[in-house]
């Protein structure tokens, strides 16, 4: 089943995998769904009370498969073509050849579409029959449908989930609109070539459906469907390129994961924002994927790489914070504190609606991580309009509020400390002074003063005094972080925890502390736990320029990629999450963030690289800081940047690079490619008089 193509970009088997978990998915930022599957789901639409809450199961038209009963010799490909975002089944005799699309449209996003295309290869006029199978029934378990009137040869149903989010909540609406799929489709003798398109429209409204069937029996006419969906993939990857010379195994991960995550946003987002779980929109019903809930996944590991590339929709992914923060604000009075408690999985309303208690009242680091995402992307781009007037000020000063009640002053230690939580290690509960969980308390409080101040609104003095004197657990004999008081080396720990105070935290230490909390706590980290882990080690060791090291243990993430659609499962033991867009977003940091050293700081985009002995040069387009666009080349000797687009609207900011070692700074003007010896340096506005 092993992927014979040379081609990074497109994933073929002559067979599906035994496992129906991992096959492909197709989604937009809209609808979803694997290939194959029954179900389909729509971002944001969710049943069931509190901790039953999940992805409302919505019957899908589109789950056909061509078959030609009791014909030999037919060659059958299965191929995932992600430069277009096309999953693809092909039969092929010595007469003739049929190929089935299947895929969520990229620009039409209410568009679910399977094609199917019979063409001869020989002088016959025999007719040519295809068998469909398909088993769709307009029922749901989580969906109360009703049958309407057909609409433009579509059948018609609508309705709303069963079981509202909170009591006396809404229930979402689903209309759908669907071609009819036939049990077989026949060329005929006197036909060389036909294709078929069978549509399936969903939207919250009849309106929606029905508009959107309509424009997308409009392309289909004009035979566009397809190509306009193409060319938005296009235009997506025009804007966002990785490129390295190097093994293709990690090339395929590369761009498999890069595609499944952007698979989940659009750069212009124009639908309410709804977050984006860890399995994303084409799983999470109920009993799997973590049930379509969003966590610290969306914020921590997935949002950095999105940023990178297209800081409108990293906005739109902290705009579904903001959509939530009435829930946040319930949570933290239903827990006896002050402002806004981020739930530890949320789905459409930000309440708690994680099955098990003691992760939503203990594992509230979460409240720091969607502050760092908030603070990375204002750093990135300058958006105070976010803050200003879409609310994002009021979430920060409630995030703020919240730390500033949960922390207890130590008489004994004269210092604030944050008791009885949970910490990124799940292993561990009850515990006092979480290192990660302090540091990102403090993060927060320092990003809430610094935004009053370029706000221009009065810093509250106990934001800057706790911010202050808040406990990080650090041994000054052995040089480390603990990872919690009362921690003893070499206890096991479940996945990355203390190791994130270096990358994405940034916490203040020397490199020989850094070294030492990466091989304090790697030997005793669960060695097959969550894909994300190894990532963030391989990142520290970049960092300290051991790069072999680092790619020993990058090298791991790949025993949790599957073949042949790359779809990532959780742990590599194939249990957990599947099409597992953390432990991508984790690999994908790796490689934006490891090998090229960037950083995100107030005043600057950093850069670092370090490049492993088989990786050659790197390449990445579309880095977007300040309103430019930048192309970074990256080889041993060399660092070429240029700005290859800067927005009009704002304006995007002049730019110069800086060399750490000797300060020299360089303008960046669009269009002229500058060159710098591979060393440390950054990316800031131009100062005055840079020539």
């Amino acid at each position: 089943m092993a992927d014979g193509s040379e081609d990074p970009a497109v994933f073929s088997s002559s067979s599906l995998p035994a496992d129906p978990r991992l096959l492909a998915t197709v989604t937009n930022a809209y609808l979803g769904t694997r290939v194959y599957r029954d179900t389909l789901h729509v971002s944001g639409v969710y049943s069931g009370a509190a901790g039953d809450t999940h992805r409302a199961d919505v019957p899908s038209p589109a789950n056909v498969r061509m078959a030609v009963p009791g014909a030999g010799g037919l060659d059958e490909t299965f191929a995932l073509d992600t430069r277009t975002g096309t999953f693809s089944h092909e039969l092929r005799s010595t007469d003739y050849m049929a190929t089935q699309q299947i895929y969520a449209h990229y620009s039409l996003v209410h568009l679910m579409v399977v094609s199917i295309t019979i063409r001869r290869l020989a002088h016959t006029t025999q007719p040519i029959t295809i068998q469909l199978q398909t088993p769709f029934e307009p029922k749901s378990q989580d969906l109360d449908l009703k049958q309407g009137p057909d609409f433009q040869g579509a059948h018609y149903a609508y309705g709303r989930t069963r079981v509202p989010e909170v009591q006396g909540g809404p229930c979402p609406a689903v209309h759908m609109l669907w071609t009819p799929v036939p049990g077989a489709l026949t060329l005929r003798g006197e036909e060389r070539e036909r294709c078929w398109q069978f549509l399936t429209a969903v939207a919250g409204s009849e309106e929606g459906a029905k508009g959107s069937y309509r424009r997308g029996l409009g392309c289909a006419a004009a035979g566009s469907l397809h190509r306009r969906h193409a060319r938005a993939w296009a235009a997506l990857w025009r804007g966002c390129s990785v490129e390295l010379a190097g093994p293709l195994r990690l090339r395929r991960a590369l761009r498999g994961s890069l595609f499944y995550l952007l698979s989940s946003v659009t750069p212009h987002p124009v639908l309410p924002p709804h977050g984006i779980s860890p399995g994303g929109v084409a799983n999470g019903a109920r009993g799997e994927d973590y049930w379509g809930h969003v966590f610290w996944d969306q914020e921590t590991w997935i949002f950095p790489n999105i940023l990178l590339f297209y800081p409108k929709a990293a906005r739109a992914m902290l705009e579904y914070r903001i959509h939530t923060l009435e829930g946040a604000l319930h949570n933290a009075r239903e827990q006896g504190y002050e402002g806004a408690k981020f739930p530890w999985e949320s789905a459409a309303t930000g309440r708690e609606v994680c099955p098990e208690e003691i992760y939503g009242a203990q594992e509230i680091h979460v409240n720091g991580d969607v502050l760092v995402a908030f603070e990375q992307y204002y750093h990135t781009t300058q958006d105070q309009r976010l803050f200003r007037e879409d609310g994002g000020w009021r979430l920060v000063c409630a995030v703020a509020q919240y730390w500033c009640s949960r922390m207890v002053w130590s008489e004994e230690e004269q210092c604030y400390h944050i008791r009885d939580v949970m910490p990124p290690d799940e292993h561990h509960c009850h515990v006092d002074n979480s290192a990660y969980t302090n540091a990102v308390a403090q993060r927060s409080l320092t990003f809430a003063a610094d935004l009053a101040r370029d706000l221009m609104i009065p810093v509250p003095e106990q934001w800057l005094r706790r911010a202050k004197s808040i406990k990080v657990p650090f041994d000054a004999g052995k040089k480390y972080h603990p990872e919690y008081d009362g921690y003893s080396p070499g206890e096991p720990v479940k996945q990355a925890d203390v190791v994130l105070l270096g990358f994405p935290l940034m916490h203040p230490m020397s490199p020989e502390v850094r070294r030492n909390d990466l091989e304090m706590y790697e030997p005793v980290t669960e060695l097959h736990g969550p894909a994300m882990t190894w990532s963030m080690f391989a990142v520290g060791w970049l960092e300290l320029k051991e790069v072999q090291r680092a790619q020993t243990l990058l090298n791991k993430c790949f025993s949790n990629i599957t073949e042949p659609f790359k779809i990532w499962v959780e742990n590599s033991d194939g249990s957990g999450a599947v099409n597992f867009l953390t432990g991508m977003g984790g690999f994908l940091q790796a490689i934006l963030f490891g090998y090229t050293g960037f950083r995100i700081t107030r005043s600057s985009l950093r850069f670092d690289p370090a490049l492993p002995d088989d990786i050659h040069e790197l390449n990445v387009t579309g880095v977007s800081y300040l309103g430019n666009k930048l192309r970074f080349s990256i080889t041993r000797e060399e660092i070429g940047i240029e700005v290859t687009e800067s927005l009009r609207d704002p304006p995007a900011l002049p730019l110069e690079a800086v060399l750490e070692e000797s300060g020299q700074r360089l303008p960046l003007h669009k269009g002229q490619r500058i060159s710098l010896p591979t060393a440390a340096g950054w990316i800031q506005r131009s100062s005055p008089g840079t020539s």
